[in-house]
């Protein structure tokens, strides 16, 4: 994948960079789309509880097997394809029997590449998936499960990659991309590699038009506001502010913890993203 620099002919193209690969230009495949309604930042009363969403192009939700459910079964990849649902690439893969499936696409395979997911050892190549236990210390690794069976919710977007640190009895030390360090059971199981599109994060939107087409909407800033509007707004003449961010219902935004002290997981974590030990 490679980044490109789009010749300045148009106002919108002289900061526009984007990534361009080697992605099959068709439509996805029918039979693994679903049409998934749009929340548009609303929860089931209609109140918008995540603002600054809505809008965007229409797209159809892949629907991908994180699970990765068939075991000890080559599965050959046919096409990488673009997700409009995730910052990462999909693979599009065939098994022997003609079932067709989506993954998470693996950073270096290939069409033509045969994937292999089994709860034994297998060849550490990457798109291969196997449980921790079974997986070399300091192996990049991403698709984390958290419990056996429920399939990757961990380290799943672009250029992402975590660290099996150690195996210790039944848990496996990993360190997360945000610097965290926590344990899961050693019998979940995770793909060998990097996440796909490792160049995401270089890429530049270009103009306010991509945003909305991404279904981001405008950013009002809390101090251009109102004092009835925010409690950062207010003051004659510009300011900064003056008191320490927070949000409109005054939960601060910097410095507070939001993680509940009694959750179950607390005990699991060694070291935080911040650095710092748990406080349990």
């Amino acid at each position: 994948m490679a980044l490109i620099e789009t010749k300045p002919v148009t106002p919108s193209q002289r900061f526009y960079v984007k990534n361009v690969g080697e992605l099959a230009k068709k439509r996805p495949e029918k039979s693994l789309t679903v049409s998934v309604h749009r929340k548009k930042g609303r929860n089931s009363y209609g109140r918008i509880t995540s603002r600054r969403r809505g809008g965007g192009h229409k797209k159809l939700y892949r629907i991908i097997d994180f699970r990765r459910k068939r075991l000890d079964e080559p599965a050959e990849v046919i096409a990488l394809e673009y997700d409009p649902n995730r910052s990462a690439y999909i693979a599009l893969v065939k098994f022997e029997d003609g079932e067709k499936q989506y993954f998470l696409a693996t950073d270096g395979v290939q069409v033509g590449d045969k994937l292999l997911s089994s709860k034994n050892k297998i060849d550490i190549d990457p798109g291969n998936c196997m449980p921790l236990k079974h997986i070399p210390p300091a192996t990049k690794i991403h698709a984390i499960e958290l419990l056996p069976g429920k399939g990757a919710q961990m380290v799943r977007s672009a250029g992402n990659s975590a660290q099996l640190i150690n195996i210790d009895g039944n848990k496996a030390v990993i360190k997360l991309p945000s610097g965290e360090i926590r344990m899961v059971s050693s019998e979940c199981r995770a793909v060998i590699g990097n996440v796909s599109n490792t160049q995401h994060q270089n890429r530049t939107i270009g103009k306010a038009g991509r945003s909305r087409w991404l279904g981001r909407r405008p950013r009002v800033r809390g101090v251009a506001m109102n004092p009835v509007d925010h409690p950062m707004g207010g003051g004659e003449g510009r300011t900064s502010g003056g008191g320490h961010p927070m949000s409109p219902w005054g939960q601060l935004a910097k410095g507070f913890p939001t993680r509940r002290r009694s959750k179950t997981t607390n005990s699991l974590i060694l070291v935080r993203r911040n650095g710092k030990k748990f406080n349990r």
